[in-house]
């Protein structure tokens, strides 16, 4: 869209919904929602109404989200749907909609851009209130592991939304490792199409208003100030270090499940990045990382060795192994792990689909038991098992596949390595300290350089790429990574 054409619309827009009547009014009624229902809220309409969809059985009590346009479309898609519901609250600001119907709230969905994530499930759960977070749980290291203690602290129900951890694949490949029918693994790759979005961007040069149907600074939430621009909402902020994660931070929570589920992982002692071109705003459109986890306790019939786990995105794969036909695609459309074990393979899709073992011939008719709960619905079921624990009493409560106890640590390691890749340019392989958050090998008096810029130059018809450079200092920028320092007054309090 041209600027031009975009002040226009904005302008239209701003005209029909600058204060539409649909917002709920701190004076309003009080409304009845049916008796014996989980009432549940949702922040984050753009990405977050299908996760809605799959709990409609319950009373959808409030919605949120900072963008009124698509509030606006969401809301109405909703009525189509399901027009013998009780219309639900419409809020911009989830701290207003806590503060005025949070006593008809029991359960909230939070499916906003990532780095807002810890901040309002935080919130939430301070208010004695379920989640349901999206993937990945936070955007940094810290907000991780803040979000652990919290489970630990709050008796709530919480469940990360990568369905995958519910599927009955992913059981049958955790039995099937953990009976030693494919050997000890030391081995695993992971592979992603992502990013779908465009990465190895710089930082907008144009100007664009802010659209008064949106609450810009609340978007922002705890991320750096910086102005307006529609190439952040309501998309393209993944491929934004400020706001997403990149190809990593999207698909790994739901890719590497599979992995640190069966071979009981948890933090790596070691990871090592490669990357193509990325910039201080934007990811790599491309990148391998190796973290290496250390040695665990057995477990069941299978010992748990030393084991290297290989992630790969953009285009790049993991090479083919003996025993898959020729054509026969590895994994599926949005990515695949491989386990090499010391007696076979085993490789899946997305969400541990369709898991494939080698040799072929020594897995006919093969269906191991499972013995691990298995969730109704399977993939279809994860959000409906969490309404399911959000019912039980904390003392009785079946945690969720995906609790943060679980999904904490997780996300750490997942994080961690989207901050290996920009640290690449050390050239070492980066030793990690999970349980105090840190890399043991990064001197302070080490140096780095980041592209601030990468610009295509077509001068004389001789096309260059144009990089301007900075050099930061190596230790502080780890720890900054990290930790990430938020915007004042959006610090994180267990």
């Amino acid at each position: 869209m041209q600027r031009r054409e975009f002040v226009k619309s904005a302008a239209v827009l701003a005209s029909v919904a600058a204060a539409p009547a649909y917002l709920a009014a701190g004076c309003m009624e009080k409304k009845k929602f049916p008796k014996g229902k989980l009432n549940i809220a949702l922040i984050g309409m753009h990405m977050g109404y299908n996760n809605m969809r799959k709990c409609a059985d319950e009373n959808i009590v409030a919605l949120c989200d900072v963008d009124m346009i698509v509030m606006k479309n969401r809301l109405e898609k909703w009525k189509e749907e399901f027009p013998d519901k009780l219309e639900p609250y419409a809020y911009q600001d989830y701290r207003k909609m806590f503060k005025e119907v949070g006593d008809q709230i029991d359960a909230v969905i939070v499916a906003t851009p990532d780095h807002t994530h810890a901040n309002i499930t935080l919130h939430a759960m301070k208010l004695g209130k379920h989640v349901y977070c999206q993937k990945p749980l936070t955007h940094s290291v810290y907000e991780s592991r803040m979000l652990t203690k919290a489970a630990k602290k709050y008796p709530v129900a919480t469940q990360m939304g990568n369905q995958g951890a519910s599927n009955e694949a992913t059981a049958l490949v955790c039995e099937s490792i953990w009976n030693n029918d494919i050997g000890e693994v030391r081995e695993v790759h992971a592979w992603t199409n992502r990013p779908v979005w465009p990465q190895c961007l710089n930082f907008p040069e144009d100007e664009y208003p802010q659209p008064e149907t949106m609450n810009w600074d609340l978007w922002l939430g705890p991320a750096p100030e910086r102005p307006y621009h529609p190439a952040y909402h309501p998309w393209n902020w993944r491929g934004r270090w400020d706001f997403g994660t990149g190809a990593l931070g999207d698909m790994a929570c739901h890719i590497l499940d599979i992995a640190m589920r069966s071979l009981r992982l948890k933090y790596p002692d070691a990871v090592e990045a490669s990357s193509s071109k990325w910039t201080m705003d934007s990811p790599p459109e491309s990148e391998k990382i190796s973290f290496y986890f250390p040695k665990r306790a057995s477990y069941k019939k299978v010992k748990m060795p030393e084991v290297k786990l290989t992630w790969y995105d953009g285009g790049l794969m993991p090479d083919r192994p003996d025993g898959l036909d020729d054509g026969e695609r590895m994994g599926d459309g949005d990515g695949g792990v491989m386990f090499v074990g010391t007696k076979g393979k085993i490789i899946t899709g997305c969400y541990a689909k369709n898991p494939v073992f080698l040799p072929k011939e020594n897995f006919v008719d093969y269906k191991p038991k499972i013995e691990e709960r298995l969730v109704v619905g399977g993939i279809e079921g994860h959000e409906k098992d969490w309404v399911r624990a959000c019912k039980e009493s904390p003392v009785k409560r079946i945690k969720t596949k995906s609790h943060f106890e679980y999904a904490g640590p997780f996300n750490e390691v997942v994080v961690m390595g989207t901050v290996a890749s920009r640290l690449a340019g050390l050239r070492r392989v980066l030793k990690w300290d999970g349980d105090n958050m840190k890399f043991t090998n990064i001197n302070p008096d080490d140096k780095i350089g980041i592209a601030k810029t990468i610009k295509l130059n077509n001068a004389n018809g001789n096309p260059r790429y144009k990089k301007e450079w900075v050099e930061v200092d190596a230790y502080e920028y780890a720890k900054d990574l990290i930790n990430r320092v938020p915007r004042e007054g959006w610090e994180l309090k267990v």
